[in-house]
């Protein structure tokens, strides 16, 4: 499991817990490629991803991204080229005004597993460590089922889906039902203006 962009607190000051916006990359900020994110070219933002995280830029949120990142198991592509590849992402993030506190990338492969593949909540108890986060105050937003157990499995206090990359197909799943109920929306926007922006608006 490789964490980006970790900056520990001075161990002489007094530590606050912080709630957490977790969130899965491919198919939440970027598309989802069938064939794996293995270079820049595959890379295509969401508008309305990079908007929303502008928009919370100055909200308590600690902005977390967990990745599975199978293609580095498969031989595909390399550790050293998915951490090119997932810096870069972050850095158009920021150019655009928008948060990422850290990055976390896991290599696994379905059967070949460490403990931090989702549906797994590795990546994010090692972030809860390392960022001082209160999980039971956190979300965890993701396009796929496993981003939804991965979530509960950490103790967050909502795990959500998103209709973008896989999340359709994800939610007409007969194994959605077992997990349900989980808030589903359109986009990255959405959830964030429901959840974060205005959760007085909630049910």
């Amino acid at each position: 499991m490789i964490n980006h962009l970790l900056t520990p607190s001075p161990p002489h000051l007094l530590i606050f817990m912080h709630p957490a916006l977790f969130l899965d990359r491919d198919g939440v900020i970027i598309e989802n490629r069938a064939r794996y994110v293995r270079r820049w070219e595959d890379v295509e933002f969401f508008p309305q991803a990079l908007a929303a995280l502008a928009q919370i830029r100055h909200t308590p949120y600690k902005v977390i991204v967990v990745t599975n990142q199978s293609a580095v198991g498969r031989g595909l592509i390399t550790m050293e080229t998915a951490v090119a590849l997932n810096d870069r992402i972050m850095d158009v993030v920021r150019q655009h005004n928008g948060r990422v506190d850290a990055s976390y990338i896991c290599p696994d492969t379905p059967g070949q597993e460490t403990g931090c593949r989702k549906p797994l909540p590795g990546m994010l108890q090692q972030a809860a460590q390392e960022h001082q986060i209160d999980l039971s105050q956190s979300i965890m937003i993701g396009d796929a089922l496993t981003d939804v157990q991965a979530g509960r499995a950490a103790g967050v206090r909502i795990s959500a889906l998103l209709h973008t990359g896989r999340g359709q197909a994800q939610a007409a799943k007969p194994e959605a039902q077992a997990l349900a109920p989980f808030p589903i929306y359109a986009d990255l926007q959405t959830a964030v203006t429901e959840l974060i922006l205005h959760p007085y608006l909630l049910p």
